[in-house]
Formats: structure tokens, sequence, C-alpha cells
């Protein structure tokens, strides 16, 4: 596996293996890798020829009283488990290189990031689709793969596509879980034995509203209401939990067909997030 630090070495690379008439995937990440991750990789190495990973932590993600200075950086180790499963270049590039001045430019996906994990992390899909977007000038790919826990940012990634007219396709890749179902996360390091122990309550009150809303319960305020109580004699303080619709992330009705309940919720001062899919089937 390649690891390359610069902009021109990444596009020289890759546009010599599309000169070979070889296909490109890339995962973008922040690094601190887990099994979810790899299974990134995994999916996009049966789509394309070559697979570009990068590991750069970015700043402009980040709110002032967030995790930027605490985020785990554990590139030799990442370098590691990318060369395991397949990769075939990792980017790896320095905070100059990706942000080498004042930055006056940046990608805002209106609407679908004002809400959610938007409204209380303002900026954050800013940051978010601003590097996703300097990625996809850079590593020139054909298909990108992001998890679906982050559904929102899959979401905004997935709009941006469409709005800037890149010739990306963009792969969301089912998330990966703990044996007891909590979303996998590179921030679950952050849990305390105890916190860790009550964690898989999230996707536990996940599974509680599928269950509910597939039986024919309409009263998504109620629900919401109830499983937000619920969650809260847990231990967790409840950011939002919201019954969605899948593709416009407005809040669903009951006629909508495909939802996502998605939620968010501290547990001391970890943020966890999850969702999931349910499919209403009517007559």
């Amino acid at each position: 596996m390649l690891t390359l630090h610069t902009i021109d070495e990444v596009r020289a690379q890759v546009r010599a293996w599309k000169a070979a008439g070889l296909r490109v995937a890339c995962v973008p990440t922040m690094g601190n890798l887990h099994a979810g991750h790899l299974r990134l990789v995994s999916v996009a190495r049966q789509h394309a020829d070559k697979v570009v990973a990068s590991v750069f932590v970015n700043p402009t993600q980040f709110g002032p009283n967030e995790d930027f200075d605490s985020y785990p950086r554990t590139l030799e180790t990442d370098r590691e488990k990318l060369a395991a499963a397949g990769t075939h270049l990792l980017f790896a590039p320095p905070v100059e290189e990706m942000y080498p001045g004042p930055s006056l430019t940046w990608v805002d996906v209106e609407q679908l990031g004002d809400h959610l994990c938007g409204a209380s992390r303002p900026g954050h899909f800013r940051g978010v689709s601003t590097v996703v977007c300097k990625l996809f000038h850079i590593m020139e790919p054909d298909v990108a793969c992001f998890g679906e826990k982050d559904y929102q940012q899959l979401a905004i990634i997935r709009r941006m596509v469409r709005d800037l007219c890149f010739a990306v396709e963009v792969v969301g890749v089912p998330t990966e879980r703990e044996s007891d179902g909590l979303a996998m996360s590179s921030r679950n390091g952050y849990l305390t034995p105890a916190q860790r122990a009550v964690a898989p309550q999230v996707h536990a009150h996940l599974l509680q509203a599928r269950d509910a809303l597939t039986s024919g319960e309409t009263d998504f305020e109620g629900l919401v209401a109830r499983l937000s109580e619920s969650l809260s004699t847990h231990g967790f303080q409840v950011d939002y939990l919201q019954i969605m619709d899948a593709v416009q992330l407005v809040p669903a009705t009951p006629e909508s067909r495909e939802i996502r309940v998605a939620v968010a919720a501290r547990l001391g001062k970890t943020r966890l997030i999850d969702n999931i899919a349910v499919a209403i089937v009517r007559d």
C-alpha cells in the first residue's frame, strides 16, 4: 500500500491508474479505525479496481468546545489495518496541506444540515461537505463509500454530489455493530466501563421504535416522547430522537413510506448517534 501526504502525489497516482483504465473508489475517514471503516474498504473493493482511503482529522467540522485536540490519532495502527484490508493508497495529509491558508470558500448544503446533528453542532456539516468536496477533487473517485451510521452526513453528501454534478457514485454501507448492538464508533473509546454497559440501549430503543411503527403506530410524537423518556431513565441526555422521511430528512408523516428513526444522545461526555430504517407496507 502506498502512503502519500500531498495533494499532487495523490492526483498523479490516481490519474495514472485512470489512464490505465482502472476504476477508483475512495473511503474518507478521520482515522482511529474500527471494523466499520474496514467494511467500507471491503465494499469499495467490490466496486473498483483501486481503493484510496484518507485519514484526516478535519478541523473545520469541530466546534469550539468539541474534541478536535483530543480526538484519537492512530496513524500507524490505521495504516496497518488499511493495508491488511487491501487498500491500495492511503492519503494522510497534514492540516496545512488541506487548508494552506484562511478559507474564504465553503460548501454548505442548505436545509439538510440545519437540523438533527446540525442544530446542536452549528457549522459541522459545512466542514464535512467542504472537506469531502476537496477530497473528491483530489482523489477523483468513481465511487465513494460512507457508513449509514452517519445517515444525515450520507444524505448531505449525496445531495452535494447531485447539486454540484460530481461524477461519483455514493454507496451507503450498513452500520457495523458490536455483538450487543452498539453502533461502532471511534468515540466509543471515551465510554467508561459502566457507560459502555448502558450504551446498547440506544440501539434497543431504535428497535422498539421500528417494531411500533411496523405494527401500525401512527402517533409519532407520542412514540418519540415515550422513547426519549425511557432513554433518560437509563442515564442518557437526549439531543434528539426523530422519526423522519429517509430522503428529505424532515419529520415523517403516517403517509411516509421510507422512514429513518434517528437518535443522538449523550452518555456522560460521549455523544452517541444511531439510526434505523423502517419500511412501511401499505395496501
